[in-house]
């Protein structure tokens, strides 16, 4: 089949955020102005830049994780793993902007060394970040949407060391959460390694 997206597709569930999938989960932590906590998963996250590291995620509305890291500039994002799908899963309800769901997920707090906001305690890794652009995206036609991309600088790395092995970041072992579309999630339970061809290859 094929379709234009503004014509519309004519199945039961728009299959784009299937089909760009697995996505990572950035669960992302922040304070507002008044200092209340903040936490809820966004699935469309990604790693933007390696030198300074960089990550960016969007809201569909100008909700309350992208309003607090613009108001305060800064933000965490916490690895969301198959032992805390459920956590991560509770912290996004729509709820008002005075519940922590800290407490409602029935997580955990662990300060951060450069940032305000707190990070998941149980998660196996934590980048603090502190924002770089906040961007109300546009169409073609040059409109303004209704969705909002944060950039943010990791000036932080926090990692529980019973995922680091020989040096390396265990993905398989923390079993990192994906987003897959409707309501579907992946679980990395393995891994495999592909040497990248070299000029003289």
């Amino acid at each position: 089949m094929f379709y234009e997206p503004r014509s519309g597709h004519g199945l039961p569930h728009d299959p784009f955020k299937a089909i760009v999938a697995p996505r990572p989960i950035g669960w992302i932590s922040t304070v507002d102005r008044d200092g209340r906590n903040n936490l809820a998963p966004y699935s469309f996250f990604s790693a933007i830049n390696t030198n300074p590291p960089m990550v960016s995620f969007t809201s569909e509305g100008l909700k309350h994780s992208p309003a607090n890291a613009r108001d305060t500039g800064e933000f965490v994002c916490n690895l969301s793993t198959l032992a805390l799908a459920q956590q991560m899963n509770a912290s996004s309800g729509p709820v008002g902007a005075g519940v922590d769901e800290f407490e409602l997920a029935g997580l955990k707090t662990a300060p951060c060394h450069l940032v305000r906001p707190l990070r998941v305690a149980a998660s196996p890794a934590a980048l603090e970040c502190k924002v770089t652009d906040f961007i109300q995206l546009k169409n073609l036609q040059g409109e303004l949407t209704t969705r909002y991309m944060v950039l943010g600088e990791v000036v932080g790395v926090h990692i529980d060391e019973a995922y680091l092995r020989n040096g390396l970041f265990d993905t398989a072992a923390a079993q990192v959460l994906a987003r897959c579309g409707y309501m579907d999630y992946a679980a990395v339970t393995e891994v495999f390694s592909l040497r990248r061809p070299d000029a003289a290859e």
